[in-house]
């Protein structure tokens, strides 16, 4: 039977596992040390279910209000943001666009034109401009194009037969050109469009088309921390991959499109089907410059993308592609479904879109439709775009809309490149040349951060606290949500010892959902203190030889504190082995990237932080109120426990960090059980601890404090609130002990 609240409070230890190191292949418990489980037996734990993949169920339920709807969309556009590694979100720039010869046609111009959006990496594609313009400014509309063959170069070739055959398609030329059609119209229409390249496709250097959207195995010579590349766990920390070097493209080409002189601020679109949609939705959602949107054939409850260039690690954490386009409220958003993985959003999201949209008072703003077609953005769906954005824009077209056939481009009327200013080369060191830019910009944008005052922490919080907010991915769970289940209780010298099951449920008709190993120490003498005690060889580490708490947990006990301890995920009786899971479990996709996993659950890392935010609610939050908790991570768990504390920092009273020296810029494998997507390029442990001023802080393992932690006790107007033990490791539980009850 579950504990009384009273009785509950006779408890308290932790313990967690970074590294944790046990012995053999025998199971972790010494002798003597009790168990929660039988021998053999696991904890009954939603987590040893497959991980989701990107073919999933993604629904979106609109929120209540509009204003719990601000504060959701907050979040999943931060997250965004964080996981495409553009949060801080880059200031606009001024682009400086090259262009190629002008095209001319009946009623419409195309020039091509490149651009860096950082330093060796361009943005090329085409600028189709209406001949005869009726305003000083037009309105402009992006174009991505998705993951048609040669990209911006597209030619569809003898299928047009069969599409003019079944009606999907009017004329040959804009049947073999579609990607050429939808640009050509809307230009006919008015409307500025630029019309890009996606990574690696047509004229877009130097990643190339095979790296970015056809990965498949990791490339051990680019996964040093001092010689990485994409995809490699040196990426994955710094949040530096494919789907966040497009969305720079799509920013950068945004920046330069609203900066025109002859272009509508007030009227900025983008259109793009499959990939381009993508690219639609995610700007769309991190950008309101963008006025409306028409993402197509990509917008579903089903599949989210199955390329390396939509996913990213953190991205579809409890989130989807429906929210994404809802993002986009209340400005007009357009999509339409076909005969793929979209085929159910006529009852499967744009129902809810509506009701969405309906919230926040705005019904006539969205609007969606299928068509019977497979995969496409043709000449019925495009007609149905063109509708959109006649009415977003007022552009005051008679309707229907009919495209009319066109002079198709050729490759060499198209192309930036000549031969005075050939195509950069696609090859490993271009490739590391522009992520390692990119990673020092970075580096010293966060350190621009560095606190100096209270309002400079604040802004450091805002920022790379928001950003551990998503990369941990919850909150301080719900007392509420949080049962205890005794299994046993023996009396020590002074003391009651208690194991039980601590779970944290689903909802009330689901029951558990995680389910923690857990063990307690309650003082007869209690005086109200509580030590959250979380350790890297699991909550074993609390126990000696003979199953007798060791000396620094007896001398908690014996001062009237109470002690607690939970074995992680993957740790302790999470083993049956007893060996700490030292790879995160990945999804049965054959691509070793690490974004089909960790795009969609959370890494183990994070795992290992919500077990010690459940154990932290449970003693906080409890109605018997300890005076004090203090949290404590040694052997391997510094990291987690500092983590732990970033997000709930005013739940903690003190905080007591071993870190062993470790950084997360040292991991090579990009599997590794430690591997946390962004903790390089937010700063590593130092930051967490930073994160943590002004809770009194002990922190082991360093040679000394770093300069980060001093800046924001600094700041935060304590200084002398944060320590460094200097002594011997051998040393560490018993100082931590005597700082806990001094």
């Amino acid at each position: 039977m579950p504990i009384t609240r009273r009785d509950a409070m006779r408890y308290l230890a932790g313990s967690i596992a970074l590294g944790a190191v046990q012995g053999g292949g025998t199971p972790a418990l010494a002798e003597g040390v009790p168990r929660v489980f039988e021998e053999g037996k696991l904890p009954d734990d939603v987590r040893f279910e497959p991980p989701k993949d990107l073919n999933g169920f993604f629904p979106f339920e609109p929120a209540a209000s509009a204003d719990e709807w601000a504060k959701r969309a907050e979040f999943v556009r931060r997250r965004i943001l964080v996981a495409a590694g553009l949060w801080p979100k880059p200031e606009p720039v001024e682009v400086e666009p090259k262009f190629g010869t002008t095209v001319e046609r009946d009623d419409y111009l195309v020039t091509p034109v490149r651009f860096e959006s950082t330093p060796g990496l361009w943005v090329t594609g085409s600028l189709y401009e209406p001949r005869h313009r009726h305003s000083a400014k037009a309105p402009g509309i992006l174009c991505p194009h998705g993951h048609w063959s040669n990209g911006r170069f597209h030619d569809h070739g003898e299928r047009i037969k069969k599409e003019i055959e079944s009606g999907a398609e009017k004329f040959e030329v804009g049947g073999r050109h579609p990607l050429q059609a939808r640009c050509v119209h809307l230009a006919r229409m008015g409307c500025i469009v630029f019309h890009y390249d996606m990574l690696g496709y047509a004229d877009s250097a130097p990643i190339s088309e095979h790296l970015a959207h056809r990965f498949a195995e990791q490339r051990p010579e680019m996964s040093k921390p001092d010689h990485w590349g994409l995809y490699s766990a040196q990426a994955c920390l710094r949040l530096l991959n494919p789907l966040g070097l497009q969305t720079l493209n799509s920013l950068r080409a945004l920046d330069w499109l609203a900066a025109r002189p002859d272009v509508d601020r007030s009227r900025l679109g983008i259109t793009g089907a499959s990939g381009g949609g993508t690219q639609t939705f995610l700007l769309t959602a991190i950008d309101d410059r963008v006025s409306a949107a028409f993402p197509a054939v990509m917008v579903s409850t089903a599949m989210q993308g199955g390329c390396t260039c939509e996913n990213a690690p953190l991205l579809r954490v409890e989130t989807g592609n429906v929210e994404f386009a809802a993002l986009t409220a209340p400005r007009p958003l357009g999509l339409s479904a076909a005969n793929d993985w979209t085929k159910e959003m006529p009852t499967k999201g744009i129902p809810h879109l509506e009701r969405h949209y309906e919230m926040l008072g705005v019904p006539e703003r969205v609007r969606g439709k299928y068509f019977d077609f497979g995969h496409n953005f043709n000449a019925v769906s495009r007609a149905y775009m063109y509708e959109f954005f006649n009415d977003a824009f007022d552009l005051g077209i008679e309707s229907p809309i009919v495209e009319k056939d066109f002079e198709p481009l050729s490759v060499e009327e198209m192309t930036v490149w000549s031969e005075r200013t050939p195509k950069p080369e696609a090859t490993p060191e271009a490739e590391i040349r522009i992520l390692s830019r990119l990673a020092e910009s970075d580096a010293k944008q966060i350190d621009s951060l560095t606190p100096a005052d209270a309002a400079s922490l604040a802004e450091y919080r805002r920022v790379v606290g928001g950003a551990v907010e998503v990369m941990v991915g919850r909150e301080l769970p719900k007392w509420e949500s949080i049962q205890y289940d005794k299994v046993a209780d023996t009396p020590g010298p002074g003391y009651l010892h208690y194991t039980a099951k601590l779970s944290l449920k689903k909802s009330a008709e689901q029951g558990a959902g995680e389910q923690l190993p857990s063990t307690f120490f309650y003082p007869e003498a209690w005086k109200g203190p509580v030590a959250i005690w979380i350790d890297g060889r699991g909550k074993s580490a609390l126990y000696d030889a003979k199953g007798e708490p060791v000396p620094a947990v007896s001398r908690l006990v014996e001062e009237g504190v109470s002690v607690a301890s939970v074995d992680l995920f993957g740790t302790g009786e999470f083993q049956k082995d007893g060996k700490p899971m030292t790879e995160w479990r990945k999804v049965e996709n054959p691509r070793e990237a690490p974004a089909f996993t960790l795009g969609y659950n959370h890494s183990l890392f994070a795992q290992r932080v919500h077990d010690v935010l459940t154990l932290l609610s449970f003693v906080a939050g409890h109605d018997l109120e300890p005076s004090t908790v203090s949290l404590i991570g040694t052997g391997g768990a510094g990291p987690v426990v500092a983590a732990a504390a970033a997000v709930v920092r005013d739940s903690v009273d003190r905080l007591a960090v071993d870190t062993g020296g470790f950084r997360f810029a040292t991991l090579e494998n990009w599997r590794d059980a430690s591997l946390w997507p962004g903790a390089v390029k937010y700063g590593d442990v130092p930051a967490l601890l930073a994160l943590a001023a002004p809770t009194p802080l002990w922190v082991a393992g360093e040679k000394q404090l770093p300069a980060i932690v001093t800046r924001s006790y600094a700041g935060a107007g304590k200084p002398a609130n944060a320590s460094l033990f200097r002594g011997k490791p051998a040393d560490v539980a018993d100082e931590l002990a005597e700082w806990v009850v001094g």
